[in-house]
C-alpha cells in the first residue's frame, strides 16, 4: 500500500470516527461497566424500549442499545415498546442488595417556553 493510499485510509477512517462521535451517545454497557464515573453525571442514550412499568407514582420504561440496557425513570407519559428514543437524563444508583446494584437514568424534562396561558398579562 502506498504512503498515499494510508494517508487517505487513516483520514477517511478518522472522519467516520469523528461522525460517530457526533451522536453524542453514551454506550448503556460503558455505563453500567463505569458506574462510579456516570453517577451524578448527565448523560444520552438511544436505543428501544423493550418493557415499561408504572406503580402510582414511579413510571419508568427499559431502554436497549444493542449493548445493554437500563431503566429510565420517567415523569412524561410511558413510550410505547418497541419506539426507538433519545433520552437525555443523569445516572444514579437506584438501590444496591449484596453485589446487585440498580443503576438507572432519571430522564430530564425538556425545557419548554411557557405557554401563552401562563404568560402574564401585558
Amino acid at each position: 500500500m502506498g504512503r498515499r493510499t494510508g494517508a487517505a485510509l487513516a483520514a477517511a477512517f478518522a472522519l467516520l470516527l469523528l461522525v460517530a462521535g457526533c451522536t453524542g451517545s453514551v454506550p448503556i454497557k460503558r455505563i453500567l461497566d463505569n458506574p462510579r464515573e456516570y453517577a451524578d453525571h448527565t448523560v444520552t442514550v438511544q436505543g428501544d424500549v423493550t418493557d415499561v412499568f408504572s406503580l402510582v407514582f414511579v413510571k419508568w420504561f427499559t431502554l436497549n442499545d444493542g449493548t445493554a440496557s437500563i431503566n429510565v425513570v420517567t415523569t412524561r407519559p410511558l413510550p410505547a415498546k418497541g419506539e426507538h428514543l433519545r433520552v437525555t437524563g443523569t445516572v444514579k444508583q437506584a438501590f444496591s442488595i449484596g453485589d446487585e446494584v440498580l443503576t438507572v437514568i432519571v430522564e430530564k424534562r425538556p425545557n419548554r417556553p411557557p405557554s401563552p396561558a401562563s404568560s402574564p398579562a401585558s
